[in-house]
Formats: structure tokens, sequence, C-alpha cells
């Protein structure tokens, strides 16, 4: 994978497969059992893990650009310009949140999924609809990971297909999650 370093806030940046210009890569994450676990755990107890959560996400996503949608209190949508940067980032996420499992007291795992949709405009009255429907597909496709899994569309597959990325085919996604299946595919994070 390549590194992100200031360098790097360049658009212009060599090796850093994007969308089009007016495109952006969207990272969901989400709390597998976060219901559960604030059932065992009492409020307080499931607020400070959640916030051990927040504070991973959030350094990943600005030590590779991201932007910041919306946080949910076990969840997260972020906003990519380059998918390169979001599939990084999804990287890093899990590897952080499977280093914190090995020594905390109460080990959790987290769902991620990936989605590329049209960026927001200001002269496009539709843009923020179709945003929206970017971060949906983004968190439906979260959803039907397991915890400790990297999920992308088929877009975001296509879009990264420069070979520095590993992706297995996880065939079309459960049809009850979504209006026609999409196929999703496992992006490969834990290091050989």
């Amino acid at each position: 994978m390549t590194s992100d370093s200031a360098a790097d806030d360049s658009p212009e940046v060599a090796g850093q497969a994007s969308a089009a210009d007016d495109s952006l890569t969207i990272l969901c994450t989400s709390i597998e059992g976060s219901a559960v676990l604030t059932k065992r755990l009492g409020e307080a107890k499931a607020r400070e893990l959640f916030s051990e959560h927040d504070r991973i996400v959030r350094e990943a996503l600005e030590a590779h650009g991201g932007l910041e949608l919306k946080a949910m209190g076990d969840a997260f949508a972020i906003s990519f310009s380059r998918v390169t940067r979001a599939l990084e980032c999804a990287i890093v996420t899990q590897r952080a949140f499977a280093e914190h499992g090995d020594s905390a007291a109460e080990p959790f795992k987290v769902r991620i999924g990936l989605n590329t949709g049209e960026a927001i405009s200001a002269d496009d009255p539709d843009g923020v609809d179709r945003l929206a429907a970017a971060v949906d597909m983004a968190e439906r496709i979260a959803a039907q990971a397991e915890g400790g899994e990297i999920l992308a569309s088929n877009f975001v597959r296509d879009l990264a297909a420069s070979g520095e990325f590993v992706f297995d085919d996880r065939g079309p996604s459960d049809q009850h999650a979504f209006d026609d299946p999409e196929r999703v595919y496992e992006l490969s994070w834990r290091e050989a």
C-alpha cells in the first residue's frame, strides 16, 4: 500500500486511484452487536467502549484525509475524495481494532462497508439525495459484513483495480438488504 504524507494532499498524486472528480468514496463503520453490548455492560460502560471506537476511527480518518459525515454512537459515515485513501483507512482501522481487542478488557469487532457515489454540487438540487443514497448503500454493505471484515461495492473494487489491494468476491449481497442485489467484495487486510 502507499503511505499518506503531506505531499499526498494534492489531487494530482500519481498512483492514487480516484473516482471522477465529482465522486466520493464512503466508508461506514458499525460496532457488531452494539445493542447487546449496551444491554450487557450498561449505558455508562458501553459509552466508554463506543468512545474508544470513535477515537480509533477519527485517528484513522484524519491520517487519511477523510471527512466525517455523521457519527451515530456506534457507527460512522466518512467520505474520501480518493478510493485508495478510503481503502487504506479501512485497513488501518481494522488493524487498530484488532490490536485494541488483543489488550482490551472488553474487546469488540467492527464492520466496515465502502461504496462510491456522487458528491454534492452547489448547483445540483438532487446532489444531496444521490450522496444520501451512496451513504445508505455503504451502510447496507457494512451491515452485510461480519465483525472484523471490510466489504466493498463492485464500483469501489473496480476503481482500486491497480492490484495494490486484494479482494475476494462474496457474490451477490443479501437480497433483503437491497432492492437489486449488489455484488460485494471482501477486502483483505490482515498482514501475512
